[in-house]
């Protein structure tokens, strides 16, 4: 590259990293008036607390004076999300300016504490954009990994208390793939499945989970003469091992189980280095069958991981379902630590 096209390239970079800074900055002065508008909003009710409708009437009539001349951002709705995010988050300094209004609109309609928590300390961590969050959320990232984890666990996973002990903490079950574009109903394939994660690449590192970096592509295993090729292959920083994913396009069968064992002894026994951590092989599958799978695996095995993928994201009723079958799970954990 030439001289001038360095410092060119240079000047571009001065600008462009100004400019997303102003953006930060105006994004968070935005999220620090409407704090205090919440905390203004709430001080003035808390002096009319005797009546009970004072709220609602107060944020009625702001809104009905501040819309004409500051536009659709003062409306009641809006002004309710200011007194509901002061609520939520008393303390200014706690605001975290790497998050916009928008994002902090989404978290304050997390009712669980916890919840809210994980999805704040999660936008922080991967630099998640508003429309990410929201897609995080509305696919269940939280409940998927307390389906194999600890709460515990996961929560000091993000608060950077602790790094991932095992795969489980990190690879959620089932995965959603439905940025993919490819329709649940149509025929695929399997090259077509894989051509759709190599072009999605990024969101598919996403849903992956945290620490994942891409290292190949149908990747080509000799053996004496014989030729395989691993669909996919990661590294996770986290972990610090490789991962190899296969992909299939149907039911889960012990042969697909005993292809990928077969790739993860050849990552374990040729590519490793001795200070990284024993390989994981992620078989993703339209189904499977729970039980048939731990039957084909030993019973000690850490490194061989069956998940489900959909092509769509969960509607509200399966959602909610969701939901309640982990707090019962969770329920059940804490009944049966309290008898021990």
């Amino acid at each position: 590259m030439k001289k001038e096209e360095l410092f060119l390239n240079d000047i571009r970079g001065i600008i462009d990293a100004a400019r997303a800074h102003a953006v930060r900055s105006v994004d968070f002065c935005r999220v620090q008036m409407y704090w205090q508008l919440g905390r203004r909003i709430f001080e003035e009710e808390q002096q009319g607390k005797e009546r009970a409708d004072y709220g609602s009437y107060l944020i009625k009539n702001l809104a009905k004076q501040l819309e004409p001349d500051y536009g659709s951002g003062f409306s009641v709705r809006q002004l309710s999300f200011c007194r509901q995010f002061y609520r939520l988050y008393p303390i200014e300094n706690a605001l975290r300016s790497q998050l916009n209004w928008t994002q902090y609109r989404t978290l304050i309609q997390i009712p669980d504490v916890d919840k809210r928590e994980y999805y704040e300390l999660e936008a922080v961590n991967n630099a998640w954009t508003a429309r990410e969050l929201e897609r995080q959320i509305n696919s269940q990232l939280y409940e998927r990994l307390l389906l194999s984890n600890d709460k515990e666990a996961v929560l000091a996973v993000a608060r950077k208390e602790r790094m991932p002990q095992s795969p489980q903490e990190i690879i959620k079950d089932p995965m959603y793939l439905e940025f993919l574009g490819l329709k649940p109903q149509a025929t695929y394939y399997e090259k077509d499945l894989e051509s759709a994660i190599i072009t999605h690449l990024q969101h598919f590192l996403l849903e992956l989970g945290q620490g994942f970096t891409f290292v190949a592509r149908q990747k080509r295993i000799l053996l004496e003469d014989d030729e395989f090729f691993a669909d996919l292959v990661f590294y996770n920083r986290l972990l610090k091992c490789f991962v190899v994913v296969e992909l299939k396009t149907g039911k889960l069968t012990h042969q697909d189980l005993g292809q990928l064992q077969m790739y993860v002894n050849y990552y374990d026994r040729v590519e490793k280095m001795a200070d990284e951590n024993p390989t994981v092989g992620i078989l993703l599958c339209t189904s499977k069958n729970d039980t048939a799978v731990k039957m084909a695996l030993p019973e000690d095995n850490k490194t061989i991981l069956a998940r489900e993928y959909k092509l769509y994201l969960p509607s509200q009723t399966q959602l909610i379902d969701e939901v309640n079958s982990v707090r019962e799970m969770m329920e059940h954990k804490s009944h049966a630590q309290n008898l021990d």
